[in-house]
């Protein structure tokens, strides 16, 4: 009998390698949404100490909160001197839409443990619901796109805390510097997550109603218009994506008993002698 000497040279785990792959991917598809965040990020951080808000308290905000939009919205009122209950409760209004987010993805990650469902619901944001959201529908392999999920989510999360730091050290070297106009990268950032999604009639009617609403509803106090604007298209274009649900089945029972009635009538007429 020979020898037989074993391979004692380390395997690479195949579940390992598909896992780092799927979170690198994830990591990579949220640059673009980087770059246009980082402007954003920046001014965040050169608003915080003008204010009131301490460098810390900044800082506090970008790791627990992290969300920009609420993040500025809380920055302004604590500059007007806003008790905390109402800066809590704008907040939480303007988040809401994460819940769409989520009601769309929490099909996709049931299978998941609750400390998984945890960590991607807080790093759910705007930008990486985009690149996921499309991760999902793009591919049928998803049983591990949660890694891909959360790369995106540690890529989008670092640079947000990046730019929270160099936007508070810009902020003492340049104090005008929020007169620069950078803000307008995430307006452009936002577009480029909403126009791949108008594919059909209750996407248009959701974007057309809320910039209508958004237009006629502007001067409203605390930016209340965006928050109506935002609910009255959610609101529009699932009506109408409901509407469609419905008539569809109808048009096809239609369609068949039309078909069907075609082909008895065919058959009848072609079995009937002179």
């Amino acid at each position: 009998m020979s020898n037989v000497i074993p391979n004692l040279t380390p395997q690479p785990s195949v579940t390992s390698a598909s896992n780092s792959s799927e979170f690198l991917q994830g990591a990579k598809a949220t640059i673009p949404m980087i770059i246009g965040a980082i402007p954003f990020g920046i001014i965040f951080g050169t608003l915080a100490e003008s204010s009131g808000l301490s460098i810390w308290g900044a800082m506090a905000m970008s790791l627990f909160v992290y969300a920009g939009s609420s993040q500025f919205i809380a920055l302004g009122l604590l500059a007007t001197g806003v008790g905390p209950i109402i800066i809590i409760a704008t907040t939480l209004v303007v988040n809401l839409r994460h819940l769409l987010y989520a009601t769309a993805l929490v099909d996709k990650i049931s299978h998941l443990s609750h400390g998984w469902r945890a960590l991607l619901a807080f790093g759910l944001t705007d930008e990486s619901f985009a690149v996921v959201n499309g991760r999902y529908l793009g591919h049928t392999d998803t049983a591990r796109a949660h890694w891909f999920f959360l790369g995106s989510i540690v890529a989008m999360y670092s640079n947000w805390q990046l730019c929270t730091w160099l936007g508070i050290g810009l902020g003492e070297l340049f104090p005008d510097m929020t007169n620069w106009g950078l803000d307008f990268a995430m307006s452009v950032t936002f577009l480029g997550i909403v126009i791949p999604y108008l594919r059909n009639k209750p996407m248009w009617l959701a974007v057309i109603s809320a910039a209508t609403f958004a237009m006629i509803l502007r001067d409203l106090p605390h930016q209340l218009g965006l928050v109506i604007a935002a609910l009255s298209g959610v609101c529009i274009g699932y009506a109408s994506q409901q509407i469609e649900l419905r008539i569809k089945p109808a048009k096809v029972a239609s369609t068949a008993t039309n078909t069907e009635s075609t082909k008895t009538t065919n058959t009848k007429t072609g079995s009937t002698k002179p």
